[in-house]
């Protein structure tokens, strides 16, 4: 479905000499960047700078946009991420000079996530070097790397890896929170199919994290998000992969349909009915007072409308679907085309659980229709409630879930709207709906408390729903190598582990 999002203007406000005067720039912050600016003179950018300006805007929230870093860092090789660790800390080991942020993509909602107010944002996206190894089994992918970049390389030698299923989603952030790709449903999360990473610690000190060597650290970053080191590149399973089919279909939103779409979900995700090379989504939306409903269909093997999908496709649609056969980069952006390229404000929270009958559906879709009413006033208000399997894990990760289940559902419901006013208002009633779901899902048994860290909202405690286990072996993790909590303490943003 189309998005459209209000572009605002922002009001400038002019301080009188004597306020700007008695606020001084801290000193300490804006010698470290200067520092930087002495080591890497064509690296560092300040506000002043095209190249910072840039980055800034390519965020993909506005929440995001609105930090404004004191200068960004734009490395292009590990060393150099090596020295500015020992740079912003002084040799103090563990101790940053000053706060800073690790930066890929930049896709997901919250401020602070990939972006630091008066501190050094770390951009790693010129980190960005391809190369397959000889067998064309491994892909070695620069730890700054999008996918809708990489696809283009790899797919003359009919090979993928498990990246983002839209353009602009970068390595990092979302193979260390888990990933969902279009083969998730054979091989599990993108984090269970990544073979090494080369970490710059919080000491400066480079290691090469694999099952072997450092195997602990490893196992830690599949699902620890950044609180280990940075990654300067990653060393994943090279899927071969030929021509898939695939895109999107539109419906018109009734009360029919919609109860065809629930019935057709619950029967696909029913374990009978599994076929792994299939991936699906229902997408409901509301916007300008109306619903909206289309489906993402998705099946790796060069088949058109494969069986799997007949429920799906049965049902009456509208004129102009986009499902083809194509390579994975041309599906990757053509489904890229139904998504904004950025949004004003934005939220979204993750729930999962168990597949049930289209009674449950149709429940979980009425309360969700009852609740988007309450923002209906809110200025270029989008909402969209995103109905999908669960990627089926084969348990290489810290994620806390039990490898081989095919019946578990994720959802997201995300909130798109104009003004930073409404943060509040917005959040407070997404987790109202969320709320409501997981009550329903909890009186029927079928809640599962994992949260999935890339659809998370910061409110939810994603670390925490790995489970009491997995979470005290990440804080192990965290003491062993970065003792003195530099990236817990330094790097601010994200889901931190001792919260």
């Amino acid at each position: 479905m189309s998005l459209f999002y209000l572009n605002l203007l922002r009001l400038v406000t002019f301080l009188p000499i004597f306020a700007i005067a008695a606020e001084p720039e801290p000193p300490q912050r804006f010698n470290v960047c200067q520092t930087l600016k002495s080591k890497f003179p064509a690296r560092i950018s300040f506000p002043t700078d095209q190249v910072y300006t840039q980055s800034l805007e390519s965020y993909y929230s506005g929440q995001e946009r609105a930090l404004h870093p004191r200068c960004i860092f734009k490395p292009t090789n590990t060393a150099e991420v090596s020295t500015f660790i020992r740079t912003i800390t002084q040799g103090q080991y563990g101790k940053a000079a000053a706060p800073f942020a690790i930066r890929g993509g930049g896709h997901t909602l919250f401020g602070g996530a990939a972006n630091v107010d008066g501190g050094v944002t770390v951009d790693m996206r010129a980190m960005n070097n391809v190369a397959l190894s000889a067998d064309k089994k491994v892909a070695h992918i620069g730890g700054g790397s999008v996918f809708s970049e990489v696809y283009p390389q790899i797919v003359p030698y009919n090979r993928t890896v498990m990246g983002g299923r839209v353009p602009g989603i970068a390595v990092g952030g979302f193979t260390t929170g888990g990933g969902v790709n279009f083969l998730s449903r054979e091989h599990g999360w993108s984090c269970d199919n990544i073979y090494g990473y080369e970490v710059v610690l919080a000491s400066g000190q480079v290691v090469y994290a694999t099952a072997a060597l450092y195997s602990d650290l490893w196992l830690a970053l599949k699902g620890g998000s950044n609180n280990f080191g940075i990654i300067t590149r990653f060393d994943l399973a090279a899927f071969e992969q030929g021509i898939m089919w695939g895109g999107v279909i539109n419906f018109n939103y009734t009360k029919e349909v919609i109860a065809s779409q629930a019935k057709a979900f619950s029967d696909f995700m029913t374990p009978k009915n599994f076929d792994n090379a299939a991936d699906v989504g229902i997408i409901l939306g509301f916007a300008n007072n109306t619903f909206h409903v289309g489906d993402s269909l998705f099946y790796t093997k060069p088949i058109a409308n494969p069986p799997v999908f007949k429920q799906f496709l049965d049902i009456p649609s509208l004129p102009g679907n986009t499902l083809s056969l194509d390579n994975v980069a041309n599906t990757v952006t053509s489904f890229g085309r139904f998504l904004p390229d950025k949004l004003s404000r934005g939220t979204e929270l993750v729930y999962s659980f168990h597949n049930s009958d289209v009674a449950l559906y149709s429940q979980l879709i009425s309360t969700w229709e009852s609740g988007t009413k309450v923002l209906a006033h809110i200025p270029g208000i989008q909402l969209q409630y995103l109905i999908q399997p669960q990627p089926v894990t084969n348990g290489t990760n810290s994620l806390g879930l039990t490898p081989g289940q095919t019946d578990i559902v994720l959802c997201v419901i995300t909130g798109a709207y104009a003004n930073a006013a409404d943060d509040a208002a917005v959040l407070k009633q997404l987790q109202s709906i969320v709320s409501q779901h997981e009550s329903i899902l909890r009186r029927k048994g079928l809640y599962i408390p994992y949260k999935y860290m890339n659809y998370a909202d910061i409110t939810q405690d994603v670390i925490g729903s790995y489970g009491h286990r997995n979470k005290a072996r990440l804080q192990d993790v965290s003491r062993k190598y970065d003792p003195n909590g530099l990236f817990q303490t330094g790097v601010p943003g994200g889901f931190k582990l001792f919260t």
